[in-house]
């Protein structure tokens, strides 16, 4: 039987979790909810619900990880057996995510090779993305390559591979972070961008405000995917376990904040006071914020390029790393393979699975599902907006009415006899997650089927 690997220290466990959170959701869709709903009012809604609705998830998740010493695959199973349903379901998000996650982590190492070579000028070309995508090769040797380094760092294991590589990478990515939104704020005109970005706008407050913030939580710390139960598990019992989600939250609220400061008032400056340039998905990364690049004076445009990409590259190879490792995980506790033939299986079948994420720009752009969606678009909706609500949401039942709410406070009070915020955990387990998060459900589903528009 495989030995149950851990992270050696608190910190290893808190940079490696919080760098599955941050992801190329915090570094584009943040900014674009942020700048579409409000400002400063989706900050301080974001906010309120991290501390509360996703504080509750992520310490329910790695509770569960930790008291039962399984992936996702086994760990509902085993505080109950009817819910072995659960970890299927849990199970299949990683699986789905990582192929189509992994194609744009190729094309943003094509970005950052684009740089560092010197093409910042042919990279604000219009063109540039849509031919660089139409092509029917070229992506798919990024994504391989993408894939591959992925690969590698898993293969290594928890403390060697994964915690190893996040200590080095997230204060790198922080420092990087930092360095570009100080440059940015700092540009001549750039603070009315900065007030838009910040300043509380209630007339463009809504219920969907608060949905829209409650689905980027989802996205932005790894929620309903089955990540946070893996970590949960080789977490050691003297790690204080919420001390650590919160460290995990402060991390990942900065880095999309910070983002948001790289990009809303860039985008605002070179649209003149305009947020057309805050475009969802890949046309603010690869279409838009090369323009804003290309403007800068002298070469600062191509230095940004460059940390800007390779702040990315990081974000989205941390991430890709916790969805490896948790397909990884579930498979080992599952078949019992070890860990070298196991990332040997998953990186093939990640590949095989990828390659209609990429040829859905180019050679299968004729075929399409539901709303028009492409293939990437099509398993980003049904991963994303479909199976994470129905995973929360059974979560938050079979914590807060099979197994009780103190299961998972006997958990954390494991390491110094305190749960400090039980009350408000139970509360939220019990009776808030749950309704909030069939709305989000309903909403997901609604704006992925083209029922409303946001």
């Amino acid at each position: 039987m495989n030995q149950r690997s851990n992270f050696t220290s608190k910190i290893g466990f808190v940079l490696a979790a919080a760098g599955s959170a941050v992801g190329l959701g915090n570094i584009w869709r943040f900014p674009y909810l942020a700048a579409q709903h409000g400002g400063g009012t989706f900050l301080l809604v974001y906010l309120i619900l991290s501390v509360t609705f996703g504080f509750t998830l992520m310490v329910a998740e790695i509770a569960i990880g930790r008291k039962t010493g399984l992936s996702a695959i086994g760990a509902f199973k085993a505080l109950d057996k009817r819910f072995g349903f659960l970890g299927v379901l849990t199970s299949l998000v990683p699986i789905i995510i990582l192929p189509y996650y992994s194609v744009i982590g190729g094309w943003v190492i094509k970005y950052f090779a684009t740089y560092v070579s010197g093409g910042a000028h042919a990279a604000a070309d219009d063109s540039y993305f849509t031919n660089f995508i139409g092509s029917p090769i070229e992506p798919i040797g990024w994504f391989f390559l993408f894939i591959a380094l992925t690969a590698v760092i898993v293969l290594f294991g928890v403390e060697k591979g994964i915690e190893k590589v996040s200590k080095f990478m997230m204060p790198v990515l922080a420092i990087l972070t930092i360095g570009i939104a100080v440059y940015v704020i700092t540009r001549p005109g750039a603070m009315d961008g900065v007030i838009y970005y910040i300043k509380p706008n209630f007339k463009d407050f809504s219920p969907t405000t608060i949905l829209a913030a409650m689905g980027q939580l989802f996205y932005s710390m790894s929620l309903a995917m089955g990540i946070m139960v893996t970590y949960g598990s080789y977490m050691k019992k003297d790690n204080n376990l919420e001390s650590s989600v919160r460290q995990i939250e402060i991390f990942d609220t900065a880095i999309a904040f910070l983002a948001g400061l790289m990009i809303v008032p860039a985008a605002y400056m070179f649209y003149g006071g305009s947020t057309e340039g805050l475009k969802k998905g890949p046309t603010l990364m690869f279409v838009i914020l090369p323009k804003v690049f290309e403007e800068m004076p002298g070469i600062m445009g191509t230095i940004i390029g460059v940390a800007f990409f390779l702040l990315v590259f990081f974000a989205a190879l941390t991430s890709s790393i916790s969805l490896m490792e948790t397909v990884v995980s579930i498979i080992m506790d599952k078949v019992k393979w070890n860990r070298k033939f196991t990332c040997i299986v998953v990186t093939v079948f990640s590949l095989i699975m990828g390659i209609p994420s990429s040829l859905g720009f180019n050679v299968w752009g004729h075929i399409t599902f539901l709303n028009d969606l492409t293939f990437l678009d099509l398993f980003d909706f049904v991963s994303n907006s479909v199976i994470m609500p129905i995973v929360a949401f059974f979560t938050c039942i079979l914590v807060g009415f099979i197994i009780g709410p103190k299961v998972v406070a006997d958990e954390v009070k494991e390491t110094d006899g305190k749960f400090k915020s039980e009350k408000l955990f139970t509360v939220m387990i019990k009776w808030v997650a749950p309704i909030f998060i069939l709305a989000i459900l309903a909403f997901s589903v609604a704006e992925g089927m083209g029922w409303i528009t946001v």
